[in-house]
């Protein structure tokens, strides 16, 4: 059974469970077996890059990859906003309104550090047991309540559709847009991104929580028009970035015969930021089964438990004791 990760570079229209299907299927054909896979924080289909998919017992870890911070680039185009808040959505309000980049620049400090977001109508959160974006399809007015996410960097990446200064479409005020736009659902467009809106890029580091296309809105509405999102790349997840992905061609050729480990990153990777515990036989014995060791000596906190290179537990260690949190099976 092999352990370890996958870190797929997801291409453009491929959902995070069909990143988990292809791995599986890729497994079966190289004569694996079935393989317990699991992946490590959701990608829009209409998102590309880092998805981090576990195999065997790395699928432990995946709710610590949940939790992890992220990294993305993004591109919002200013004038038109879809009830998606990307590509996909239907137009449901314009502005004239462009802002400058010097504008950009001014506002994109309001969005750094805690804030409050409502996330989007299409998303996956639940509401009264059902999928906010199951409701939304149906036509139902979805209403979620704002959450506390934090923003540890929000910069501009690109612009090259912006000016610097000067050229907005619409009177400033404080260096911010002041015409408010409307809310007048516009005709029906099958591509929002054919109305020729200014855009800009930016790349944000986020916590766990922290829904892009929701931010690129307020951005927006805070420059005094609307905007929506046209591109999103995630470029780390958790310890895994760009460097570490392959794209699909590199997967397939595992389910023709090349070797698994080509490809498979150790279970330790995603652990990186966690430090070694080395345990003897009998202490890792009692880890094993479940029992507190105490009087260590170590600095409290989140440790690998380990015998030797065989990983054991992730163990918290408190006032001198350890306890486990999560046993590994190897």
């Amino acid at each position: 059974m092999p352990n370890g990760w996958i870190i797929l570079d997801k291409p453009l229209g491929l959902g995070s469970t069909q990143g988990v299907a292809a791995v599986k299927r890729v497994c079966r054909e190289a004569g694996l077996g079935k393989v317990k896979v699991g992946h490590g924080g959701t990608l829009d289909p209409l998102a590309t890059g880092v998805l981090p998919i576990a195999l065997g017992e790395a699928t432990k870890l995946t709710g610590r990859m949940l939790d992890a911070s992220k990294e993305y680039q993004f591109t919002v185009a200013f004038g038109a906003e879809t009830d998606t808040l990307d590509l996909e959505g239907e137009v449901i309000a314009t502005s004239d309104v462009r802002p400058t980049l010097a504008q950009v620049e001014a506002i994109l400090p309001r969005f750094t550090g805690p804030i409050e977001q409502v996330p989007p109508a299409y998303s996956a959160l639940k509401v009264g047991g059902e999928r906010a974006y199951d409701l939304a399809r149906k036509g139902e007015a979805v209403e979620l309540a704002a959450r506390s996410v934090t923003v540890f960097s929000l910069v501009i990446q690109s612009s090259p559709s912006l000016p610097r200064r000067g050229g907005s479409r619409a009177a400033t005020d404080g260096g911010v847009a002041t015409s408010a736009p409307s809310t007048t659902p516009a005709a029906r467009s099958p591509s929002p991104s054919k109305l020729g809106e200014d855009c800009v890029t930016l790349t944000a580091h986020v916590s766990k929580g922290t829904y892009i296309r929701s931010l690129a809105r307020d951005v927006a509405l805070a420059l005094g028009t609307v905007g929506h999102v046209t591109m999103l790349r995630r470029t780390k997840a958790g310890p895994f970035d760009l460097s570490q992905a392959i794209l699909l061609d590199k997967l397939n050729e595992v389910g023709k015969g090349a070797p698994l480990e080509h490809i498979l990153l150790p279970f330790e990777a995603g652990l990186d930021d966690i430090p070694a515990l080395n345990l003897d036989p009998e202490a890792a014995r009692a880890v094993r089964q479940g029992r507190v060791l105490t009087g260590m000596t170590q600095g409290d906190g989140l440790y690998l438990a380990r015998e030797g290179n065989i990983p054991l537990a992730l163990v918290e260690l408190s006032g001198g004791n350890v306890c486990v949190v999560r046993g590994f099976n190897f």
